[in-house]
């Protein structure tokens, strides 16, 4: 499995200086899951997520806003805020996979400001399925064994990038066993 992911991180390394995007001298440093750049949500303003969360402890999480399990944007900001100060961040990237988030990214972050006052990192909308999943949630799928089947499917990472879980969307926010491992990573 090491091997593929290997591979995995090499084939993409090479895509990006073929087609141009920057390769970074320090990648040897960034852990495969977090070696990507992402854009904030509804910005111009673009992040290596390596640079920004490196040494978190992170939950992964894609969101839609016209789902059945949408109220989980409360669970996930209490998350957020209660253990933030502690090295712990959730970021979302909204996505339309399941066709229910067709709105732009403009209305996603006022809907997410609005309804549920999210503080907690928002990114691009972004391709979450198996069947056209982007480079991280490919990343993300191979070391977890699964890709999301439904919104708020969650990867937890402990502080070297590394998926130690992953939490379907029925498991919400707030389930003991999600929180004892957060607890427990940091």
């Amino acid at each position: 499995m090491a091997d593929l992911i290997m591979l995995f991180r090499t084939l993409f390394l090479a895509v990006f200086a073929l087609v141009g995007l920057p390769v970074h001298a320090d990648n040897a440093n960034c852990p495969m899951n977090l070696d990507f750049t992402k854009r904030y949500l509804a910005s111009d303003e673009s992040v290596r997520l390596c640079d920004a969360y490196a040494d978190q402890v992170l939950l992964v999480v894609n969101t839609a806003s016209y789902c059945g399990f949408t109220s989980q944007f409360a669970g996930l900001e209490a998350l957020q805020e209660k253990y933030g100060d502690r090295g712990f961040s959730v970021l979302g990237f909204p996505s339309n996979d399941f066709f229910q988030d067709p709105r732009s990214e403009e209305k996603i972050r006022e809907f997410c400001d609005l309804t549920y006052e999210v503080k907690f990192p928002m990114f691009e909308k972004s391709r979450v399925a198996k069947r056209s999943a982007e480079p991280l949630y490919q990343a993300l799928a191979a070391e977890a064994g699964q890709f999301p089947r439904w919104n708020f499917h969650k990867y937890l990472l402990n502080r070297q990038g590394e998926v130690v879980s992953s939490f379907g969307s029925s498991i919400t926010p707030n389930n003991a066993d999600l929180i004892s491992q957060i607890e427990a990573l940091l």
